[in-house]
């Protein structure tokens, strides 16, 4: 599939058939998640690929799936065949630019005015959705802010934080969100500098 395809083709999925995703597939999806950047080649990304059923039920439970349901929506957490939990370590960030290469002239480490460890694992979780296009599969982002006791259920590290869960799949239909209706905003684009006119 060409690039410009795969970027059109990419939306959040929310249902997924019942069919199993194909391990080598799942294993070129999130290859693509260790290739993305990281400030100074930090690679303080990591994933937790979960496809056991019961698993699954359980971080859709933690989401608050039964709840979802309950409104008319399907059941895509638990649903979907494959989920990458995509983590950053932000001390990894803070260990390499404390390494020779990267410490300031004054031996200290930058001042971080941008946390790049998000960035970062915003760059993987991308990555991801876009190879699940790529390999015909659909994918869904669920930000983890909103709900507690994934990290301890994972056995995720303290100095390792989860950011979000891609679920991947077959996509099947599923109900549109009302978000869309909003469309696309104007003037995100701007050339040579910021114009209003």
């Amino acid at each position: 599939m060409e690039f410009g395809e795969v970027v059109r083709r990419r939306r959040m999925v929310r249902n997924y058939l019942a069919r199993p995703v194909d391990p080598a597939a799942v294993e070129r999806i999130v290859e693509a998640g260790v290739r993305a950047p990281s400030a100074g080649f930090s690679q303080g990304q990591s994933f937790v690929v979960v496809t056991e059923p019961e698993r699954r039920l359980r971080i859709a439970e933690l989401a608050g799936e039964p709840e979802y349901t309950a409104r008319g929506f399907d059941p895509w957490i638990s649903r979907a065949p494959v989920h990458v939990v995509v983590c950053v370590s932000e001390a990894t960030y803070h260990e390499r630019y404390r390494e020779p290469d990267k410490i300031n002239d004054d031996g200290n480490e930058i001042e971080w005015p941008v946390p790049y460890w998000w960035v970062d694992a915003g760059a993987s979780m991308m990555a991801i959705l876009l190879a699940a296009v790529d390999e015909g599969l659909g994918a869904g982002f669920l930000g983890v802010q909103s709900f507690d006791g994934l990290a301890e259920f994972l056995d995720i590290p303290d100095t390792v934080a989860p950011v979000g869960v891609v679920t991947i799949g077959h996509p099947a239909p599923d109900r549109r969100s009302s978000s869309l209706d909003r469309g696309r905003r104007a003037g995100v684009v701007h050339h040579e500098r910021w114009r209003t006119d």
